[in-house]
């Protein structure tokens, strides 16, 4: 009986820690961290990392990718999301937009790496065709993975010129070694 009401009691605790009443109302502005497409014209290259919604923000990111070729008017954002799977479609996105570092659901991302310049416009034809050949894009799975971190640590292997190392709370990134 004491076990169910220490678990109760953790479950309640662990429900009231978010930030924000609603995933619906989170913010998800630009953070102003990612080089503007109008100014920057080089090709660039980020990976950005955010906690995840609500407690699992206690203990893990949700982490994505940014790619902007040279010149471009808007970056492509590749990333991973579990709901997607839930409505039918692949878990693997991509969007255009002007600001890839949008708040995720309240939190503030971080940046995990930043190219720009002639290496990044030599490694993003890489990271396509990698994303091409994710081999997870309908699947998703909170733990193990494969997750939203399994997804930037498998692009990170297959190029490894990127020299990206995950943040240690990406749980999920050791999935990429699977395949």
């Amino acid at each position: 009986m004491t076990k169910y009401v220490g678990l109760l009691l953790i479950s309640l605790l662990l429900s009231g820690c978010s930030s924000n009443d609603s995933w619906r109302t989170a913010s998800r502005e630009p953070a102003g961290i990612a080089p503007s497409p109008e100014a920057e014209k080089d090709a660039v290259i980020e990976f950005y990392a955010a906690d995840a919604y609500s407690w699992r923000g206690w203990f893990a990111v949700h982490t994505w990718i940014a790619t902007k070729e040279k010149n471009a008017a808007e970056y492509t954002v590749h990333e991973v999301v579990g709901w997607r799977v839930n409505r039918g479609l692949p878990a693997l996105s991509e969007y255009k937009t002007s600001s890839p570092d949008r708040f995720w659901f309240g939190a503030r991302p971080e940046k995990v790496l930043s190219i720009t310049g002639p290496k990044a416009e030599a490694l993003i034809p890489k990271i396509n065709e990698a994303v091409a050949r994710y081999p997870w894009a309908d699947e998703y799975t909170v733990f193990p993975g494969p997750n939203s971190n399994t997804f930037p640590a498998w692009i990170g292997k297959q190029v490894p010129e990127l020299n990206l190392n995950m943040p240690f709370n990406a749980i999920g990134s050791g999935y990429a070694s699977h395949k």
